[in-house]
């Protein structure tokens, strides 16, 4: 019986073709390359006609029922027999002509050499017509494992780490996702130390990264969506958010902007993501929060915040955020509240020293009848031999080199770097007379005050403001310094992160939010989530009765 069908499904697959029999071998063969040459064309004219149909909607585009056909294509659209990288397998079982299409180093080798180990022990009469449902059902040893009949979401698959099987005279294609991404394994990340802590890190794999944050969040409503952005790249961007917490309202205004991000791709990842979603321009105040820490995204995830995770980054942006969340940093919540709030005082005193210090010690030196009588003492003997803001502006700038070496130095070398630093370079400068002791000092304050910043963006940002304050203060005296502060704050003000006012609790004011920053509260005293997110549940406690 199955002879017959067998026989039967030969005869079909036959009927339409032309008749070879009564044709020279050499013309049979021209008029099969014409064939498959318009099969080709045919495929290529459709795929144009669908992209300019519709920009904003991809439309489907079967997958040709020839292999040839497809092996063709593949040749044309990503590389195959021109990029190294591209592996397509073909083989025959059951009579069935296959092939397997994969990216070498984006997969496990080992589920790919025992899919095709058993699939060699198919013989003839074990494959239907049903070609597709024999081999999904029953001959592919892979647990996640589909069908897909759209060609281009199969191609951006297989870029993407699966592996495609064609079947010659099927119009679907069976998915293997047996992906292994190059990645290393996680680390304490640099930015972001704690004395007292977990060491693990986000690395640069996705996968990895949704599976330290799921490790501390066992929440059934904890969820991961998915999608594309890059028109090229197809960088994977995974919104996390807890489903009965985040306000629907803020996840949908976050999903939106990234549908709505249309570049080329995003090989810098999630910087360039914030840049096209956040659209803050020139705005030097960072607007989002990036971690590395997956203790510190499970936290604000808790907290109704929404993290996106952007494949091939080891940081994570969490959104929205403030001027004084950006200021916190999870070693305060690693020690007793007591110390927590010492630290917490200790880091915010350093910010603000980084931020003021140098303009008010010109201010009062350029004009010393504004001393109180108790800072007598400030102001140098001897100016030197450049002015005071010329000092200040080659200082920053200097200080600005040595961070830049210090990133490209070795490690090894990093230590005799900060030694001719230290010693040659600024010990000099204040024998010969080019800068005066106190600038040396106060440019010393303000550098460890910006390196006690946690978020490394934000004390990129208090550096410029630090800049513009010495430039108004020495152009403008104290209507300077008070205009140029005035502006600044102003700025902060009417900034929003996610149409959420990015300078509160201090402007909206909340008397509440703003004491649980000021003192780090102790555990059971925090009890409800914060204003600003607008969460579903506000208690953070399940009620006792």
């Amino acid at each position: 019986m199955r002879e017959s069908q067998t026989e039967q499904g030969t005869e079909i697959g036959k009927m339409g073709s032309p008749p070879y029999m009564e044709l020279s071998e050499e013309q049979q063969g021209e008029e099969a390359s014409d064939k498959l040459q318009e099969s080709i064309i045919t495929a290529s004219k459709r795929q144009k006609l669908t992209s300019s149909i519709s920009s904003n909607e991809e439309e489907k585009e079967s997958i040709p029922t020839e292999l040839d056909v497809i092996l063709h294509r593949l040749e044309d659209e990503i590389g195959y027999k021109t990029s190294f990288d591209v592996v397509v397998r073909e083989m025959t079982f059951g009579e069935r002509r296959t092939a397997m299409v994969c990216m070498n180093g984006l997969v496990k080798d080992s589920i790919q050499t025992e899919v095709l180990k058993r699939l060699t022990f198919l013989s003839p009469d074990e494959v239907s017509s049903h070609a597709l449902h024999s081999f999904l059902e029953y001959y592919v040893p892979a647990v996640q494992v589909t069908t897909a009949d759209d060609w281009n979401k199969v191609i951006m698959q297989v870029l993407s780490g699966a592996s495609a099987l064609y079947i010659d005279g099927e119009s679907s294609a069976i998915m293997i996702d047996a992906k292994a991404f190059p990645a290393r394994g996680p680390e304490e990340p640099s930015l972001e130390k704690v004395v007292r802590g977990s060491r693990d890190g986000f690395v640069e794999t996705l996968m990895m990264n949704v599976s330290l944050v799921r490790r501390r969040l066992r929440d059934p409503q904890l969820r991961y969506e998915i999608m594309q952005v890059g028109e090229r790249t197809k960088t994977d961007v995974c919104i996390a958010y807890v489903n009965d917490i985040v306000d629907k309202e803020l996840l949908k205004s976050i999903k939106d902007k990234i549908r709505m991000v249309k570049l080329d791709g995003l090989p810098l990842a999630d910087k360039q993501l914030e840049e096209a979603t956040v659209k803050r321009g020139w705005n030097p105040f960072p607007l989002v929060r990036y971690s590395e820490r997956p203790d510190t995204v499970a936290a604000h995830l808790l907290e109704g915040a929404v993290a996106v995770f952007v494949d091939t980054s080891p940081s994570v942006m969490t959104l929205p955020t403030t001027y004084t969340d950006l200021m916190q940093h999870a070693e305060e919540n690693r020690q007793t509240p007591f110390i927590g709030t010492y630290l917490r005082w200790v880091r915010f005193i350093g910010i603000a020293a980084s931020l003021f210090m140098l303009p008010l010690w010109l201010l009062f030196v350029l004009h010393p009848e504004l001393k109180p009588a108790a800072l007598s003492f400030l102001g140098p003997s001897e100016t030197g031999k450049l002015p005071l803001v010329v000092q200040f502006l080659l200082a920053e700038i200097g200080v600005d080199l040595l961070r830049m070496a210090s990133v490209h130095t070795p490690t090894s070398l990093a230590t005799a770097m900060s030694l001719v630093a230290a010693i040659l370079i600024g010990d000099i400068a204040v024998k010969t007379g080019v800068f005066v002791n106190e600038v040396i000092l106060y440019m010393a304050i303000a550098a460890i005050g910006m390196f006690a910043t946690p978020s490394y963006e934000l004390g990129l940002a208090n550096r410029i403001v630090r800049l513009v304050l010495i430039i108004a203060v020495a152009a403008f005296s104290v209507p300077g310094f008070i205009v140029a502060t005035t502006a600044i704050m102003l700025m902060l003000i009417c900034e929003r992160s996610f149409n959420r006012p990015y300078f509160w609790p201090i402007i909206p004011f909340d008397m509440k939010a703003l004491w649980g920053i000021i003192i780090r509260q102790p555990v059971l005293h925090n009890r409800t989530r914060p204003n600003l997110l607008k969460a579903q549940q506000r208690d953070k406690m399940p009620q006792t009765e």
